[in-house]
C-alpha cells in the first residue's frame, strides 16, 4: 500500500482524447477511476478531448494516471505536456512512448538488441501515390526484401494500436486494398512477414514479469473486433508452452521493455512460431484496462488483484 498523502493532490484519471481508440480509452479510465474511488482516493475523471491544462489546474490535479490509448496519449505528446508542467504521471516518459508508437522506430531499436522481429520493410504514402497500376511489381522491385517475403503478408499503419487498420494479404489482388486501410492512420504503413504460431502477451510492471497470456482468436487474427468483443477470443493462462520457452518469452519481453527505455506498466506481443523463436511485434507503453483487457488477466494470474495493480502503477508513477 502506498500512502496517500504521498500524492501532492487528485489523481486525474485521463481518458478519452481523440484518437481512434477513443472508445476503448473511455472504458479503460471509467475502470481506474471507480477502482481509485474505492480503494479511497481523491480522483477526478478527465475526458483529454477537453482542454487538458485548464482541467487539470480546475481539479487541481497533483498526478495524473493515463488511460489514452493511441494518437497524442501514448506517442510522448501528453507526457511531454505533463513533464513541462510537472505534474507526475504513470507509464513510460516521452521518449519511450513517442519510440514504442513507432512501430519502425521500436523495430529498429529491437534489431540494434538482437531482438527477433519478424522482416518488414516501411512504405511511405508519398511513394504510394506515385505507384505504378501493377502494384505488387512496383513493391518489389522498389523494396528487395519482399521478393524473398512469401506470403501471406500483415500490412498495417506504423503509429497506431488495438490492431487498428490492420491487414493479414494471402495473394497480390489484397494488396491495395490493404495498403488503402492501413494508410488512413499515418504517412508511412509496415509490410512485414506473417509469422505463423502462436500469440503471446508478456506483462510487466517495473522490473517485474509478471507473466503471460496465450490469446487464441476466433477471427483470422487478434483483431479490434477480437480484442475488444466478449467470446471471442479464448484465452490460456500461462500460455500453453514449456517452462524453458515461457523463460525465454518473458526475458525476451524484458529486454524490449528496457531496450526502448519504458518505464510503469507495459504488455509486450509476441508470436512464438513452431521453432520455439519468440518475435516482438510491440511494446504497448499505456496497455488497456478494460473488462476484455490482459494486462489484468495477466496480474490475476500473478496474484495481483485490479486495484493492487492500478495502485503498484502508482507508486511506480511517485518513485
Amino acid at each position: 500500500m502506498i500512502t496517500k498523502k504521498r500524492i501532492g493532490g487528485v489523481i486525474g484519471v485521463l481518458a478519452g482524447g481523440m484518437s481512434a481508440e477513443r472508445e476503448v480509452s473511455l472504458k479503460s479510465g471509467n475502470a481506474v477511476y471507480k477502482a481509485l474511488q474505492a480503494m479511497g482516493y481523491n480522483a477526478v475523471f478527465i475526458d483529454a478531448s477537453d482542454n487538458i491544462c485548464e482541467s487539470l489546474k480546475r481539479e487541481g490535479v497533483g498526478l495524473v494516471f493515463i488511460a489514452l490509448h493511441g494518437g497524442h496519449g501514448e506517442n510522448g505528446a501528453i507526457q511531454g505536456l505533463l513533464d513541462v508542467v510537472g505534474i507526475p504521471y504513470t507509464g513510460s516518459g516521452v521518449l519511450a512512448s513517442a519510440i514504442a508508437m513507432d512501430k519502425e522506430a521500436s523495430k529498429k531499436i529491437f534489431l540494434y538488441h538482437d531482438i527477433p522481429v519478424a522482416p518488414f520493410v516501411v512504405v511511405q504514402h508519398s511513394t504510394f501515390k506515385a505507384q505504378s497500376s501493377n502494384l505488387y511489381s512496383f513493391l518489389v522491385t522498389r523494396y528487395s526484401l519482399l521478393k524473398d517475403m512469401e506470403m501471406p503478408w500483415v500490412i498495417k499503419p506504423s503509429c497506431e494500436g488495438s490492431s487498428i487498420g490492420v491487414s493479414i494479404v494471402k495473394n497480390k489482388d489484397e494488396i491495395k486494398g490493404a495498403i488503402q486501410q492501413a494508410f488512413p492512420y499515418g504517412k508511412k504503413i509496415i509490410i512485414e512477414q506473417y509469422i505463423r504460431g502462436k500469440e503471446i502477451q508478456i506483462g510487466i510492471l517495473g522490473q517485474r514479469v509478471l507473466g503471460g497470456v496465450e490469446v487464441r482468436p476466433s477471427k483470422e487474427f487478434y483483431n479490434y473486433e477480437a480484442k475488444y468483443t466478449a467470446g471471442l477470443t479464448e484465452y490460456i493462462l500461462p500460455p500453453e508452452v514449456d517452462d524453458s520457452i515461457y523463460d525465454v518469452l518473458k526475458a525476451t519481453a524484458l529486454k524490449a521493455h528496457n531496450a526502448l527505455g519504458c518505464r510503469g506498466a507495459t504488455r509486450v506481443d509476441l508470436i512464438l512460431d513452431s521453432r520455439g523463436t519468440p518475435y516482438v511485434l510491440e511494446v504497448n507503453t499505456i496497455p488497456g484496462l478494460t473488462e476484455t483487457s490482459l494486462l489484468p488477466k495477466i496480474a490475476a494470474l500473478a496474484g495481483m488483484g485490479f486495484q493492487d495493480l492500478i495502485e503498484e502503477m502508482l507508486r511506480l508513477a511517485i518513485e
